[in-house]
C-alpha cells in the first residue's frame, strides 16, 4: 500500500505544474461542442504517459535517450510541431452554438501526440523521477507503484476535459476561451524557444 500511494502522490507532483500536454487537453474541453467530442486529446495523452511511465520503470528509455543525436533529432521535431501547434491554436476561435470550428479528431490525436512523445523535458522528468523511484521497489510493490502513477495520469487527463468544459459553460460568448487560446499559443511558442535553447 506504501507503494501506491508514493505512485500517486509522485505522479500527482509532476503532472500537476502547467505544461503544453495540460494546456492543450484543457482547451480541447474547453473548445469542443460536447464534452465526448475532447475525449481523444485526453486518451491519447493517458496511453502517451502511460507509455512513458513503463518505459521509465523497466528502464528502456535511458538507453534510448543516451545517444545524443536522438535527443537533438527529438527536441527538433519538438520544436516544429510546438511552432505549428501555437500557430493553429492561436487562429483558432472557440467552438460556439454558431461556431464550430473545434479540432477534429485526427488532429487533436496527431497534437496530444506532438506535446507527449516529442517533449524531451517530459520525458527526462518521466526518467528521472518516476524511473528512479521505482528502483525502490520489485515484485508486486512495484506493479502497485506504477498502476497508481498510471491511475493518476488517467484521471488527471479526464479532468482537465471536464473543467475545460465547465470554462466554456461560463463563458458561453467565447470570448474568454478567445483569450486563453492566445495565451497557450503563447506558452506554447515560449516552450519552443525554450526547447530551441537546449540545443544551442
Amino acid at each position: 500500500m506504501e507503494a501506491f500511494l508514493h505512485g500517486m502522490i509522485l505522479a500527482f507532483g509532476l503532472i500537476l505544474p502547467l505544461g503544453v500536454q495540460n494546456v492543450f487537453v484543457f482547451s480541447q474541453g474547453a473548445t469542443q461542442p460536447h464534452l465526448v467530442r475532447a475525449l481523444p486529446a485526453g486518451i491519447t495523452a493517458a496511453i502517451c504517459d502511460t507509455l512513458l511511465i513503463l518505459l521509465a520503470v523497466f528502464g528502456l528509455s535511458i538507453i534510448v535517450l543516451q545517444f545524443e543525436w536522438l535527443r537533438i533529432t527529438l527536441m527538433s521535431v519538438g520544436i516544429l510541431f510546438l511552432l505549428y501547434m501555437g500557430y493553429t491554436i492561436w487562429r483558432s476561435n472557440p467552438a460556439t452554438a454558431t461556431n464550430n470550428e473545434a479540432l477534429p479528431v485526427k488532429k487533436q490525436i496527431f497534437f496530444a501526440l506532438s506535446v507527449s512523445l516529442l517533449n524531451p523535458h517530459a520525458i527526462l522528468d518521466t526518467i528521472g523521477v518516476i524511473g528512479t523511484s521505482a528502483l525502490k521497489y520489485s515484485g508486486t510493490e512495484q506493479i502497485l507503484f506504477t498502476a497508481a502513477c498510471v491511475l493518476i495520469s488517467w484521471l488527471w487527463f479526464f479532468g482537465l476535459i471536464i473543467a475545460g468544459a465547465s470554462l466554456k459553460r461560463l463563458d458561453s460568448s467565447g470570448k474568454l476561451m478567445n483569450i486563453f487560446n492566445k495565451c497557450s499559443a503563447i506558452f506554447i511558442w515560449a516552450t519552443a524557444l525554450y526547447l530551441f535553447s537546449g540545443i544551442l
